[in-house]
């Protein structure tokens, strides 16, 4: 085996495909990347129990044939190497990487342990790349972080028409977000409806590591999801289980309406809570014109007052705890926050508004639940 290939080629292919490589393992050969050269092109693959990646680039091939190599060190090699073409090959135990008189021999791997890489599950569709990340990471804020109730860490896929539907909560708080796809991509079954739970930390690397351009084809079996776009592939283990739905605990009849612009609240939200440790909330009075943000521990205590707007009510408090409060503020990108408020206690329903946008024209396409004190479920 033996090819050339630019040195930032080389090093954000293997970057991409060592993503998905265990930290620690029982198996050492799954530390390992798998390189392949023929026909001017290098793929690169590396794999876990719970997930897969193969991205395939250009190469000058040389010599066709394959290498498995421990990934991690092959990613440090190729960070420091000079930015000219790579010269690589397999030459008898090692795997040597030369350029601009630098030179690395890195030890062969055996192939007899390496599983079988996992095929791409069937192609359902395929959805914007950006919009796909941003819904990500909408809703990514809400998964739990309790390994020990590992549905609760994941991120629900749904597909049904032309509507994707994602969803995550931690039981304290429940994200939605909605965006349009395009079932039924190059010859895959139109309209089939999808339901699956994905880890949210695996769907968010995916998600970002497409970066911002193209269209993402998506596949989905009983057990993996796929997703596909300009020569990365990479597939990861379904979480068993289902998350609750959301539909009920999104019916706010008879909610209070209060709006204040994101950015001065977001603000004032990390001013304030500076003083709010040991778990203390974070207090909201909504009042006709203003809201009064209040913390306290102790004997310290802060407050800032902001313009608002107030429906239905002539003033209301509800308390917040302030990490949730920011997490479900940052994942908005909108001039204007509304707030549907059951009251204290209870169920919050965060959505952003751009200014002259009916909010009951439509359902809002992102939606964030919070909850004061008790879990939702």
């Amino acid at each position: 085996m033996e090819f050339r290939i630019e040195r930032s080629t080389l090093t954000d292919a293997v970057a991409w495909a060592a993503r998905v490589l265990p930290t620690r393992s029982p198996v050492p050969v799954l530390g390992g990347l798998l390189l392949e050269a023929a026909d001017g092109r290098l793929c690169i693959s590396g794999l876990d129990y719970e997930a897969s990646a193969r991205i395939e680039v250009e190469a000058e091939t040389v010599r066709a044939g394959r290498v498995l190599v421990m990934g991690r060190r092959l990613l440090d090699v190729c960070r420091v190497l000079p930015e000219k073409v790579v010269q690589c090959a397999v030459e008898g135990s090692r795997f040597s990487l030369a350029s601009d008189g630098a030179r690395f021999g890195l030890s062969v791997l055996p192939f007899d342990d390496y599983p079988v890489l996992p095929s791409l599950p069937e192609v359902l569709g395929e959805v914007d790349a950006e919009e796909f990340a941003a819904a990500v990471a909408h809703v990514a804020v809400a998964a739990g972080r309790d390994d020990s109730l590992p549905v609760l860490t994941g991120i629900r896929l749904a597909l049904d028409g032309d509507t994707m539907t994602l969803a995550a909560t931690d039981r304290y708080r429940f994200a939605v977000r909605t965006l349009t796809w395009k079932p039924g991509a190059d010859g895959a079954p139109a309209g089939v409806p999808a339901d699956a739970v994905v880890s949210a930390r695996r769907l968010t690397e995916i998600a970002r590591s497409f970066g911002r351009g193209g269209m993402v084809r998506l596949a989905l079996d009983a057990g993996s999801a796929g997703f596909e776009l300009a020569g990365m592939r990479t597939t990861v283990r379904l979480l068993d289980g289902r998350l609750p739905r959301h539909d009920k605990l999104f019916t706010m009849t008879g909610a209070v309406t209060a709006r204040t612009d994101r950015a001065p609240l977001v603000e004032a939200v990390k001013r304030v809570a500076v003083v709010a440790e040991g778990g203390s909330p974070l207090h909201l009075t909504f009042a006709e014109g203003s809201v009064l943000l209040q913390a306290g521990y102790e004997d310290d205590v802060a407050s800032q007052r902001l313009p608002a707007a107030l429906e239905d009510a002539d003033e209301l408090t509800v308390a917040f705890n302030p990490a949730y409060l920011m997490d479900a503020l940052g994942s908005f990108d909108t001039p204007v926050i509304r707030f549907e408020l059951m009251g204290p206690g209870q169920r919050a329903m965060v959505t952003g508004l751009t200014p002259g946008e009916d909010p009951e024209a439509f359902g809002p396409a992102h939606r964030h639940l919070l909850m004061s004190a008790k879990p939702l479920v």
